[in-house]
This record gives C-alpha cells, sequence and structure tokens, in this order.
C-alpha cells in the first residue's frame, strides 16, 4: 500500500482530513447565475471580467492555480504583472458568449499537470506573457469572425513569439493535512532579461458583507514575512513568505465607487494591490497590515534560460511552534521543506505506478496521468443557496408581490454546498448531472469514495427537485439531462467490488431509492402520449437535431425521440440491474426486478416496432429516427443519421444466471408474461435465448438489426473516424437533411468542427465532431454484446475492409482511435493540437495535454471548452480498459474471475457471484 493509499484511508476513516484543503477554487466566478441579479437574467453582462477584479463575489471565488479549504472560507491563488498590462493577473481571461463567433472561450494557456486524490501533491503550469496581454485584440477581432471562421487564439496574437513569456509552475505538497508548502518556479523563456512582479495573495470569501450580524475574519502581518489569518469558523492559519518580500494589505469588499459611482465605506477595496502595484497608487493598501486580502509582493528579475523559486507555507503551526517544533532548524522553511516537497513527488509516482498500467509506454501514461490530474484539479467548491438568492433578488415565491426570476424559479428548496466534480472550472463552473456521471469512471480509478459521494451527493433532498427531477445545471436546473446516474451508479458498484471483493450495498441501496423517484418523474412527466417513447430537451445532444428540442415546434405536435427513449430503456436495465444485485441478499427487491424488466420491454418494443404506425426503426435504412407526430395525426421520421440512432445500442445489459436460480418463481411469473404478450419481443431480441456461457441479453437490437446499424456505425465514409466515432454521419456532408416547416428551411448537414449556429449558444456541436461520453457508452456497450455472442459473432470493421472482427476487438478498436487523439504518432504530432505549432513542435508545450470539450470529426484537433477534462477524462478509464483486458476475461467473467479482474470497463454482469 503505498503512501497515498493510506492518506486516502485515513480520510476515509475519519482519521485525518487530508481532503479538507484542495483545488476548490473556481477559475471564473464571474459571469454566472449565481452572481447573476439583473431583471433579464443576462449573466454575461451583469457581472463582467472588467469588474471581477474591484467587486467582491456573493457566492465563491475565482483563482490562478488557488486552493482553499473546504468551505470555502479562506483562499489561496496567484497573482502575476508583467509590468506592461493595464492589470494583475489574477484570474484568467476569456470572451463571453456575445463576444466570440463560437461561444464562450477561455484565452489562456494552462495546464494540469499532477495531482493524488488527497491532493497531497500538486502541480500547474501558466503561460504568461511577457508583453502586453492583448485583452482588446482578442475581443475585437474574435467579434468580427463570423461562425465559419475559426476562433481566434491567444497564440494567433503573436504574444509568445520570440518565446517572449513565462512559465510559472506552482507545486503544493502538504506536510500534513493542515500544513501545505508551495513552490513556485518562475522560468524565462525569453531571449532576453525580464522582470515579473510575483504576488501570491491570500483572502477570506466575503461572507460578512451579506450577513445581518457579520462576524468578520481578519489576515494581520506578524513575526516579519508572516500572515495570520484567524477565522472563528476554521481557526487559525499562518502564511510563512521567504525571502524579501512585502506584505500588502487591503480587504476584499467591493471597489463600489469604480463600479457603481457610489463611494466606498472603507479606503481599502478588492483591487487596491492591483492599483498599489500597476498604478503606484497611494493609499491603495492598508498601512496598519491588516484586511481580509493580502499579497506578498515579489519582484523578480530573470535571466533567459533561468529559474526562480519562490516558498511559501500555510500552516496551522504558529511562529513559535514552527521554529521550534520536532528538533527541526529554526524557521518554516529549514528543516526537511525540500526533502517534503520531494516525497510527496515521489509518493505520488509510486502511487500512479499502481494506477496506471506498466504495458503502457512512456507517452501513453503521460497522458493518462495528465488526464487523471486533470479531473482532480477540476473539483470546486459549489456554493449556491437558491432560496436566499431568489429572496436577494426580490424573488421570493412564497410573497404574494414579487419579480419573477428568469430561471430557476422553482428549484428553491436547493441549498449546494460541497464540492463537487466540475465540466470545466473556466467554461462550465457549475456541476452538470449527466456530466458527473461520466467523470465518476475516472475518478474511481483513484478515489472510489470521491466518486460515490458525488453520484449520491446529486440524489440529496437539497438538490433533487420534490418531483424527482434530479438537477441538470445552474443555467437552467430543470432542464433535461440524459438521465446517466442510474448507468454510473452500478457501474461505480461493480467496478468498487471488482478492486475490493465486496461492493457497498447499503451505498447501492440508497441510491437506488431515490433513483426510483427519478425514474418516476421521467415516466410521469416526459411519455405525454403513454406509447413508452420519450422526449425531453435537448437531452445533452445540443444542436443535433432538426429542431431547438427546448422550444415549441414551428410544426405543432411532438418529438418521439430515439435517444431519449434509449435513455429510458437503458435506465431501466441500469435499475434491473440494480435490483438484482440487491435481491441477492434481500428478497423484497426481487418483485422490483421483474418491473424492470417488463418496462424494459414495453420501451423496446416501442422504439423497435414494425407495424403500420410509424416507428423509430427505418426497415429501409437499417437505422433508427426521432419521429415528428403532426397535430393531424400524420407522422415521420425524421432521417438524420446521427448519434441519436447510435444509442439505441447502447441499452443492453448481460445478465448472469444467479437470479433465476434464487427467484425460479419470479422467472415463472415473467415467462407468463412473455407468454401473453409475444408481440413485445417479435422485433427486439428474445429475453430469453441464452448465449455464451449460458448468459441472456436485454437489447432493443436483435442480432439482424445489431449487423445493420453496426454496418453504418463502423463505416469510415459514416460514423468512423479516424479518432473514433463521429456524432453525424459523414454521409450527410454530401446529402444534408432538409425540411420544410411553416416557410423556413430547417437544414442538419455534417460539420466536423464548430456550430455554424447559435443553437445552445453556439458554443458546441453535435453535428460531427467526436465526442467522448457517447463513445464511452458505445465501447460499453460492444463488450456487454461480446459477453453474450462471444467470438463467433463477428462483423466487418471498417466496413467494406474485409477485416472481420469480434465485438471486444470492434470496442478495442474505437479505443484505439480515441487514444490516438492525445499520443503522438509516427511523424510526432499529436491530432488533438491540429495545426498550431507551438503545441506540435516546441519542446516546453508538445508533451503538456488539454482534454477538449470535442474534436474534429475528421482530423480529431481539439474543439470547445480547452479544459473539459470532466468527461474527456474519462479516456483515461478506456486507456486503462484496453491495457489490463484481455478478450479471454471477458468471456470468463464470471464467480472466479469477475474478482480477480479488477476496475474494468465491462463492469461485467448482473448479478455478480459470490
Amino acid at each position: 500500500m503505498t503512501a497515498e493509499h493510506v492518506r486516502l484511508e485515513e480520510a476515509r476513516e475519519g482519521k485525518a482530513l487530508w481532503k479538507r484543503w484542495g483545488p476548490y477554487l473556481s477559475e471564473r466566478q464571474w459571469g454566472t447565475v449565481r452572481e447573476d441579479y439583473s431583471e433579464g437574467g443576462d449573466a454575461w453582462g451583469y457581472f463582467t471580467h472588467e469588474q471581477a477584479r474591484s467587486r467582491a463575489y456573493r457566492w465563491g471565488e475565482d483563482g490562478l492555480a488557488g486552493v482553499s479549504d473546504d468551505q470555502q472560507r479562506l483562499c489561496f491563488a496567484l497573482a502575476l504583472w508583467n509590468g506592461k498590462d493595464p492589470i494583475l493577473k489574477e484570474r484568467l481571461f476569456g470572451l463571453t458568449n456575445s463576444e466570440s463567433n463560437h461561444g464562450e472561450d477561455v484565452k489562456e494557456y494552462y495546464f494540469y499537470l499532477d495531482s493524488t486524490p488527497t491532493h497531497s501533491y500538486m502541480k500547474y503550469l501558466y503561460k504568461y506573457p511577457q508583453e502586453r496581454f492583448p485583452y482588446a485584440d482578442l475581443v475585437e477581432t474574435s467579434r468580427r469572425r463570423d461562425r465559419s471562421q475559426f476562433e481566434y487564439e491567444l497564440l494567433d496574437t503573436g504574444v509568445f513569439d520570440q518565446d517572449r513569456y513565462w512559465d510559472v509552475f506552482v507545486e503544493y505538497a502538504k506536510a500534513s493535512p493542515e500544513d501545505l508548502l508551495m513552490l513556485i518556479s518562475v522560468h524565462n523563456r525569453g531571449p532576453d532579461p525580464a522582470v515579473l512582479d510575483v504576488l501570491p495573495t491570500l483572502w477570506f470569501r466575503n461572507e460578512w458583507s451579506w450577513q445581518s450580524a457579520p462576524d468578520k475574519p481578519n489576515l494581520r502581518q506578524v513575526a516579519g514575512n508572516v500572515v495570520q489569518a484567524v477565522d472563528r469558523k476554521l481557526g487559525e492559519r499562518h502564511l510563512y513568505c521567504e525571502g524579501e518580500a512585502a506584505l500588502l494589505f487591503t480587504e476584499n469588499e467591493t471597489n463600489t465607487q469604480r463600479v457603481f459611482g457610489v463611494p466606498n465605506r472603507s479606503p481599502f477595496v478588492k483591487d487596491g494591490i492591483n492599483d498599489s502595484i500597476v498604478h503606484g497608487a497611494e493609499g491603495a493598501v492598508n498601512p496598519e497590515k491588516t484586511g481580509t486580502k493580502a499579497a506578498a509582493h515579489y519582484r523578480l528579475t530573470v535571466s533567459p534560460g533561468e529559474c526562480r523559486v519562490i516558498r511559501l507555507r500555510l500552516s496551522d503551526r504558529a511562529p513559535a511552534a514552527i521554529a521550534h517544533g520536532n528538533g527541526e532548524p529554526a524557521g518554516p522553511f529549514g528543516g526537511r521543506f525540500d526533502e517534503i516537497v520531494q516525497e510527496r513527488r515521489d509518493e505520488a509516482d509510486a502511487f500512479y505506478v499502481e494506477v496506471i498500467p506498466r504495458s503502457l509506454d512512456a507517452d501513453a501514461a503521460n497522458v493518462m496521468r495528465q488526464a487523471l490530474a486533470g479531473m482532480l484539479w477540476s473539483k470546486q467548491y459549489y456554493f449556491y443557496d437558491v432560496d436566499k438568492w431568489l429572496e436577494e433578488r426580490g424573488s421570493d415565491p412564497f410573497k404574494p408581490t414579487r419579480k419573477l426570476a428568469p430561471r430557476n424559479d422553482q428549484w428553491h428548496h436547493m441549498y449546494n454546498g460541497d464540492v463537487i466534480s466540475m465540466p470545466d472550472k473556466w467554461e462550465y463552473p457549475w456541476y452538470a448531472a449527466w456530466d458527473l456521471a461520466f467523470h465518476v469512471l475516472a475518478l474511481t480509478l483513484v478515489d472510489s469514495d470521491f466518486g460515490k459521494q458525488q453520484l449520491k451527493l446529486m440524489l440529496r433532498e437539497r438538490y433533487m427537485h420534490p418531483n424527482g427531477q434530479i438537477p441538470a445545471y445552474e443555467w437552467n436546473f430543470g432542464d433535461v439531462n440524459p438521465p446517466v446516474h442510474a448507468w454510473s451508479t452500478i457501474f461505480t458498484y461493480r467496478l468498487e467490488a471488482a478492486a475490493k471483493g465486496e461492493g457497498d450495498k447499503e451505498w447501492l441501496k440508497s441510491c437506488f431509492q431515490k433513483l426510483l423517484l427519478n425514474f418516476t418523474w421521467w415516466v410521469n412527466r416526459k411519455d405525454r402520449t403513454g406509447r413508452n417513447v420519450f422526449e425531453g430537451g435537448f437531452l445533452g445532444l445540443d444542436n443535433i437535431g432538426v429542431f431547438d428540442r427546448n422550444a415549441p415546434l414551428p410544426t405543432g405536435g411532438c418529438l418521439e425521440q430515439a435517444d431519449g427513449t434509449a435513455w429510458m430503456a437503458l435506465y431501466c436495465q441500469n435499475m434491473l440491474e440494480i435490483a438484482e444485485e440487491l435481491a441477492m441478499t434481500d428478497p423484497d427487491y426481487g418483485e422490483m426486478a421483474i418491473k424492470f424488466v417488463e418496462h424494459f420491454l414495453w420501451i423496446a418494443s416501442s422504439m423497435a416496432h414494425l407495424g403500420q404506425d410509424t416507428g423509430m426503426w427505418d426497415e429501409e435504412d437499417g437505422f433508427f429516427y426521432d419521429v415528428l407526430r403532426l397535430p393531424d395525426g400524420t407522422a415521420q421520421r425524421l432521417k438524420v443519421r446521427s448519434m441519436v440512432g447510435l444509442l439505441p445500442l447502447c441499452a443492453t445489459t448481460v445478465f448472469e444466471g444467479e437470479f433465476v436460480a434464487k427467484y425460479p418463481e419470479l422467472v415463472e411469473r415473467f415467462q407468463r408474461f412473455l407468454d401473453a404478450r409475444p408481440e413485445l419481443y417479435a422485433a427486439i431480441h428474445n429475453p430469453l435465448t441464452l448465449g455464451v456461457a449460458g448468459r441472456r441479453l436485454g437489447s432493443i437490437l436483435d442480432e439482424t438489426k445489431l449487423r445493420r446499424v453496426l454496418s453504418k456505425m463502423l463505416d469510415e465514409n459514416e460514423f468512423l473516424s479516424p479518432y473514433g466515432l463521429r456524432s453525424l454521419s459523414r454521409y450527410h456532408a454530401d446529402h444534408p437533411y432538409v425540411i420544410q416547416a411553416e416557410g423556413q428551411e430547417y437544414r442538419v448537414a455534417y460539420l466536423p468542427a464548430e456550430s455554424d449556429t447559435g443553437m445552445f449558444g453556439g458554443n458546441s456541436n453535435w453535428r460531427g465532431p467526436i465526442w467522448m461520453p457517447v463513445n464511452a457508452l458505445i465501447i460499453r456497450a460492444l463488450l456487454h454484446y461480446y459477453l453474450y455472442y462471444g467470438d463467433e459473432f463477428t462483423v466487418e470493421c471498417p466496413t467494406g475492409s474485409g477485416r472481420q472482427m469480434t465485438l471486444y476487438q470492434v470496442a478495442e478498436e474505437i479505443a484505439r482511435r480515441l487514444s490516438g487523439l492525445f499520443l503522438r504518432g509516427p511523424d510526432g504530432r499529436r491530432p488533438v493540437y491540429g495545426g498550431a505549432r507551438k503545441f506540435q513542435e516546441d519542446p516546453h508545450w508538445r508533451d503538456y495535454l488539454q482534454f477538449y470539450e470535442y474534436f474534429h470529426g475528421d482530423d480529431g484537433a481539439g474543439l470547445g471548452a480547452s479544459h473539459q477534462t470532466g468527461w474527456t477524462g474519462v479516456i483515461a478509464r478506456i486507456m486503462h480498459v484496453f491495457a489490463t483486458l484481455t478478450p479471454e476475461r471477458v468471456l470468463e467473467a464470471g464467480k472466479k474471475s469477475y474478482f480477480e479482474t479488477a476496475d474494468r470497463m465491462v463492469a461485467y454482469p448482473s448479478p455478480v457471484g459470490r
């Protein structure tokens, strides 16, 4: 057991709070819904980047390479100044939705290089130009570009020419749970000596300005270059600053004069340190050396190629104790400071030796480790009391006279105050329920406790709506995300059982009870006709459809969604898996298993319907499509070959025979149910047909339909790209789908890169690019099919190649292509970085990875949010699977090999053996 595994165990048992401090600061608090008190809900316009340095936040904090405690009371982050910028670099800059031609986008270069799950060691890199940061150029040039043009990136401005920039590495190492050692290493990559102001900054989140009886914390200088932090709830901490540094103090309070034209109540305000450094403003900082925000000011002159290091320490140990404790030499930086930092680096290496398969080469291991580092750095303390927010904006739902809130008016029960995995701490600095389901797949590789806690959190009464809906995301909690929570829940349970030999049934049981509420909400709210076909907002796939699914149809009527219905079929299967697993020790759950298998059959039959009515399955094309039902009773398939039609393939589950043996009476009841309704499985896979090793298969697709869908999915002229599965078939490049409605043309064409419409903000695109989460769903489904069909079932892959593959080999091939997005090819280039020469060739750039939101459907270049490690981080799980799994171990997965084969993607059949 490594030292990090010991820390995880101590944290699990409550012996030591190793996770109390971590990277829990947001990277963008401005422009969020939480900070929006505008009348019309213009979050970007109400609280801008320009205001962020001067205006105190209400609900959270942001910072550069920052950390905080797990309640975000005390925060630490880095500030920099190159002597030319108009402001300190205290936070990451990016464009708002209206400023960019492809929606909001961060315009900085930063990298999450390493982290252990307890954050005992973390490493971050920020690249800071030595010339003036081109804020105005980025905004103005981007505004001039239309959606047919590429985004204007920071490298395009020329600000990194001649390597005139700083590499600033920030490392954190914990000497104890409450003792953080910090190293800031500044490298001058340019050709000339240059000066950099480095300002490590400590501050308290402003809670006092919104309280009737404020209990204000305090920072003050004590004992030389030491900042004492005192808070009634947090206790006492000290920030020790090595070497010659001036300590600057101000208050974390709004500069109301600058922002609102209202006189300040204190001369010392949030941007006081900024004004002191950048403008030399006398009186901007407190000469009494006290306040709620403080920075240590280092001015470094660094020669070309030189590195300068600053050491700091944030500790619960007071100066007297740290000077004489444990027989160490005097001072916070004497004794074992450097040794401890090196120990934590070595311990992180030792931990990842146990996580990353030894069969991966150095480049692949680096990709996997940085993917996991990004997952761990993307944790954020998320605080949002919706009831209080509504009250503060005059929208209290319990007052007879109130203003209507622009969003979340029906979610006043919500009180969020937890460390949560974010999709992207700049672009999406708020949790998203369906993203989170995929985050957990990667997170459980390193921290199963945190993954389980995240899934259960979304089901708690202060998150889940009283009607059973799981919150989507803060922009609209009531939007409809794909119901993948149960999929991730049973997957997580099986992964932990595989690793430990026993699953957490109490956790699984608790989740199942709440998931029942959510399942019922779906059935009652999203099947409007009672036909077991479903609809529901955009279902996570943004602009994939012909119409905006969040708006009334221009034709009237309703849209029966192939993906929505497939999601619900999969939901039934997952609930069936959970119920069967729980029934192995509690017979009360046996009845629930029968309920969900019957419900699955109703839904699957509706999807694959071949009768006179227009169904989702198109026999001519061999594919699933959405069905548009018009007010006059007619219906038509919207024949767009997209991920919508591939998702029915994902609704598949393999079952072993233990439940059958334990509950023969329930199986007899199910047999009578089927005998009375043979039409239910006439067009789908027969659930009673035995496969390899006597397994049974629950699937919408029988063998014929499966082969037909796979022939399109594996066609390189349709879905199969060199880097994974596209979200829309390339067939639509030459054959766009066009429909006329109410005198207007609606068109879907293959767009391998960014969106050309403003639908859903225009900042993501499902009409051609490759998306990691749905690829992961398909890979796992293929492994399930392989468990059932075995080696005798082969398909041509790629279609038309003449090369036959088993379904295991198909899954492996897709995984290989996905991994190829990030790996260096024979030419030394990483597809993810496209034509960016700096990233492809420069030794100070080429091995630092960014895990984008989605990827170009033809060349694999990264697109959308550049740090959406969240669900793109699932590549770590995919790489792990095929580095450790073999076809033989899949087929042998049963009572014995299940527990011998830990942490596998297939997560193995239900229920597991004993």
